[in-house]
């Protein structure tokens, strides 16, 4: 990864609407998602994936009356990720959880599990009742999911936009999202620029001595 090169660089406002990602890159994209961190493992997540003409279509038509501007962002973009958050972390979604990870064989032996879920439950607990943050705590994983993903995707010469003009609501409702007891985060616009409507100027950021303080 050139780091030289993201310095300068504005993120991508126009999408090449001729130009698609193509399918192994895309894959590559995605299975980098699926292993991003989460805390304690709790995979609060779920991503819809629009790669098809009628899925952006759905989604440009319902970011709401305020938003309209986004629209062509996600029509022009190659693929959209609809970043979605549980709203709340029932009980049998910790199960599954667990059930993954000694399937998958995370811990070398069943008393470390067992630690391991007990120390995740009183966890989970002290988010719940004691900081009261459960929600704002996971919706914060996806970020990290997101911001990770852009770097990958540049890694691979990939534009990634994020996008929080919309309105949850209208999403959640255009694709059935609050059913599956989930919420519309955060969107991720994927493709590559319109060559002539690149971005030229400079960057403005605050100075390093206003951003850092070294002890």
């Amino acid at each position: 990864m050139d780091l030289d090169q993201l310095l300068s660089k504005h993120l991508t406002r126009y999408f090449d609407p001729g130009k698609t990602i193509p399918e192994e890159t895309l894959q590559q994209l995605l299975r980098f998602l699926r292993s991003t961190p989460s805390s304690v493992n709790v995979q609060p997540n779920h991503f819809y994936v629009l790669a098809t003409p009628e899925g952006k279509e759905r989604l440009a038509t319902n970011l709401g009356e305020r938003f309209r501007d986004n629209a062509e962002k996600i029509l022009n973009a190659s693929h959209t990720i609809i970043l979605t958050t549980r709203a709340d972390l029932p009980d049998s979604h910790l199960e599954a959880v667990f059930d993954k990870e000694r399937a998958d064989g995370r811990f070398p032996d069943a008393a470390k599990q067992e630690l391991w879920e007990s120390m995740t439950r009183d966890f989970l607990s002290l988010r719940t009742y004691g900081y009261k943050d459960l929600n704002h705590w996971m919706e914060k994983q996806t970020y990290l999911a997101m911001g990770l993903t852009m770097m990958a995707a540049a890694e691979l010469g990939v534009e990634a936009t994020p996008l929080e003009g919309f309105d949850p609501t209208s999403v959640d409702k255009a694709f059935k999202i609050r059913e599956s007891g989930r919420t519309t985060t955060v969107l991720l616009a994927l493709g590559y620029p319109d060559p002539e409507r690149v971005y030229t100027t400079p960057i403005s950021r605050f100075d390093a001595d206003q951003l850092f303080t070294f002890m």
